[in-house]
Order: structure tokens, then sequence, then C-alpha cells
């Protein structure tokens, strides 16, 4: 190979190279030139937004559910959110048992149905009650009716029980005579001349209160509860026609029954006594 032929060679291998080096120059400062995207920043948390659902509604061929919630429960997240998660669970629950019973049965013409929902009762310095209505439909002539009760302590943030409210040992004799005779008064008021319920009755007997679910009940004091609603089934003390009861009896009847610890959350009359269920049941 020729002297000349070597150096126009080498040329350009000098030249080839020297364009990749300048490629690769031109590659960085675009790359760096580039503005990289802003990191996503996360949507602020609103406290006041940030708790559960306050509803839940499904519906499918063989059931429909649904949760219905007050607007009282917001403020109490550690309340809120338990109870929003075990109605869902009833309700999923409720939802696969239909699909179950109906697809045994060959289809889901005549779907099932559950609601659930909760109602504030009165609220005190210390105390915050809920009822809890369960409405069942899963054939037969007209849906089943049953109730519970929250009792919660905003302080301590914990559910609280009858043993919990009044004192241990206490005697409930004269508390559940008078809602035995509140009850009846109230039966007596919608079917006139029936058979009269009593606290050892073989056919229609009085409910217990320690056995029976209870919200609080308006005060005519601010702030305080004035007593408590008993919620009573339909059944439980006269035909399912006659519907479910809620009695209210007055906190004198049991103020020196109660434990130290949430007797001064009670006070005044009763806004209104004996049978306080709305209209429709």
């Amino acid at each position: 190979m020729t002297s000349t032929v070597r150096i126009l060679l080498l040329s350009a291998a000098v030249t080839a190279a020297l364009s990749a080096t300048l490629a690769a120059c031109q590659r960085r400062e675009d790359k760096a030139e580039a503005p990289s995207p802003a990191p996503t920043a996360a949507a602020p948390v609103n406290p006041a937004t940030a708790g559960a659902p306050m509803g839940f509604e499904s519906k499918t061929q063989y059931a429909s559910v649904k949760l219905t919630l007050p607007d009282a429960i917001k403020s109490k997240p550690d309340l809120h959110a338990p109870l929003y998660a075990a109605a869902v669970r009833d309700l999923r629950q409720f939802s696969e048992g239909a699909q179950a019973d109906l697809s045994e049965a060959g289809g889901g013409s005549n779907p099932y149905e559950k609601t659930i929902a909760f109602d504030p009762g009165a609220e005190t310095g210390k105390l915050f009650s809920l009822s809890r209505t369960d409405s069942e439909y899963a054939g037969g002539a007209h849906p089943n009716t049953s109730f519970s009760a929250v009792l919660w302590d905003k302080a301590m943030k914990k559910q609280l029980g009858f043993a919990d409210l009044f004192r241990p040992g206490a005697d409930l004799s004269g508390l559940n005579k008078a809602l035995c005779d509140a009850a009846n008064a109230a039966k007596q008021a919608r079917s006139p001349g029936s058979e009269t319920a009593n606290l050892d009755g073989k056919m229609w007997a009085c409910p217990k209160a320690v056995s029976t679910p209870f919200v609080l009940a308006p005060s005519t004091t601010p702030g305080k509860a004035g007593g408590v609603i008993f919620l009573i089934g339909a059944y439980q003390i006269g035909p399912y026609s006659d519907g479910p009861y809620r009695i209210a009896v007055p906190q004198s009847v049991f103020r020196a029954l109660l434990n130290p610890a949430y007797a001064d959350e009670f006070a005044g009359a009763l806004v209104k006594a004996g049978d306080v269920t709305p209209k429709g049941g």
C-alpha cells in the first residue's frame, strides 16, 4: 500500500471518529436541555371528607342491598369506619346467601332485599347514640325488621353496653315495670282491647330492659338526655300488623341505677314520653 493511500484511509477514520464524538456530545446536550417532567404532587387530603362512605348499594339478579348512614356520624371517624365496614360485610353476606338460595331454586326471578339504616338518637357531652334498623325480605308475606343500637363514648372512643351505662348489680325491676307499662299503653292505643303483655307472658311478653336495644332520648335540658328510647320489634308484644314500637322511658325512673361516670349526662324531662314510633314504623 502506498503512503498516499495510507494517509487517505487514516484521514477518513479520524473524520468518522470525530463525527461520532460530535454526535454523542449533541445527544448529551439535547438530553440535558430537555426539562424533566415535574413530579406530580399528591392531592391534599381534607380531613372532613377522608372518612368512610356515607352509604353503600348493590343490586344483582339475586339481591338488592342498601346501607344509609346519618350526617351526624361524619364527626366520629373512629365509629364511622368500623360501623360502615361491619354493615357492608353483613350486606355482602346476605347477597351471597341470596345467590346460593335462588340458584338452588332455579333462578333469581324474585330477588331478595335487605336494607340497613342508621338513625341518630340524642347526643350529650360524653355520649352519642344510633339506632340500626335491618329490614330483610327473603320471600314470604312481608319483610322482617329487627333493631339494634350503638352507644358511643366520645372521649374514650369506644362502644358501651348496658353494663357500662348502669351500675353492676342494679335492681332493674322498676325500670322493667316502667317499660312494660309504657309498652302496654302504646299497644292498647294501637289495638284497643288486645291482650296485655306481661313480664312473664307466654303469648306476649314484655321486653326486659337489659336485653332490649335503646338510644338516648331528647331532653328539655339542652345537652342532656331526658331518658332512653327502647326499640321493640314487631311480634314481640303483639301481632305483626301492630308494627314495631319505640318506647321512651324518663331518666327519673332509672337515674339512681346509672353508672356514676355517666349519671350527669341525664337531666330534665323527656321531650315526648311513651310511644315515640315515627309514622310508618
